[in-house]
């Protein structure tokens, strides 16, 4: 018999979306200010895999990513979901329309998780009408893409930009079991 136990905290990262630079800066500071400092930020990406966002934000997207240092429990993606879209509501146009899409998410060493607004055979609900979205799983050596997978979180410099933030994670564990001996 399995006895429960809570896991092993994990590290939080987000993706934001933007067509302006100016809206990146602004959410970036707004996650500063919220979550702390990054210990990753990566180089801005075309966002070019779907037209999903074009109506919305327009038809040239960029998108970057970020990690924060602190650990954080699993269980917290509903909450830190929820504060990401209080950050993007700042920001929204006069019509209604987002300049900024923020996509928390985390991983552990198994796999990456984000958190969607949206379920799906995939996407178990968590609470507070968020639901988590397997996007990536640790299998030989490296994450690797599902059926489901977004497009660019498939592509092999998204992975390597995963599989880099994992190799942080996995010194940021080992480092909270050395202290606790």
């Amino acid at each position: 018999m399995g006895i429960p136990r809570e896991p092993k905290p994990s590290k939080l990262f987000m993706s934001l979306i933007y067509a302006e630079e100016s809206f990146f800066k602004l959410g970036l500071q707004d996650l500063l200010m919220t979550f702390g400092e990054t210990d990753f930020l990566s180089e801005r990406f075309s966002f070019n895999f779907t037209d999903y966002y074009s109506e919305e934000m327009g038809p040239i997207l960029f998108r970057r990513f970020l990690a924060f240092p602190s650990l954080i429990p699993p269980s917290s993606l509903p909450e830190i979901k929820q504060t990401t879209h209080r950050i993007e509501g700042k920001y929204v146009h006069s019509q209604g329309s987002r300049r900024l899409n923020i996509d928390p998410g985390y991983l552990s060493l198994e796999h990456v998780i984000l958190a969607t607004t949206k379920g799906y055979t995939h996407r178990p609900y968590l609470r507070d009408g968020i639901y988590a979205d397997l996007t990536l799983i640790y299998q030989k050596g490296s994450y690797r893409a599902l059926e489901w997978t977004y497009p660019d979180y498939g592509q092999p410099n998204i992975i390597a930009l995963f599989n880099h933030l994992r190799t942080t994670y996995a010194e940021a564990l080992k480092r909270r079991t050395d202290h606790s001996c």
